[in-house]
């Protein structure tokens, strides 16, 4: 798969795992599909091993958790992790991105904005 971390989001992605895995062998589960004010809309958890139909895509050492949609969506992507007065969170840059259709977004066309408010939390 072509799929690319920059150091800032790799950075923020070994810390969700060192701060929330389970065990030795956690990944981070990034679950991105159709939707959103930027095209995609996207929740992300740290888990022990990946849900059946996952795959397990390693990027700079980074076990990421990928299911089939997510994969397909991300091929040829980069993900950067920003950090900004207006927002904070995993951004994607990506050729497969749908464009966006409304005035307000910010993003340019090709790249979605994904807050870290969509942690998910285990119960």
């Amino acid at each position: 798969m072509d799929l690319s971390i920059t150091p800032g989001a790799e950075k923020f992605i070994r810390r969700m795992i060192r701060f929330n895995g389970p065990s030795e062998g956690s990944g981070f589960r990034l679950v991105v599909s159709p939707g959103g004010c930027s095209g995609l809309s996207s929740e992300f958890t740290v888990e022990a091993e990946p849900k059946t139909g996952d795959a397990v895509v390693v990027v700079n050492g980074v076990r990421l958790f990928l299911p089939a949609e997510s994969r397909m969506l991300l091929q040829g992507a980069t993900i950067d992790f920003a950090d900004s007065a207006m927002s904070t969170g995993l951004t994607f840059v990506t050729p497969n991105a749908p464009s966006c259709g409304c005035s307000s977004s910010s993003a340019p066309p090709g790249v979605a904005s994904v807050s870290i408010g969509s942690i998910g939390r285990k119960n």
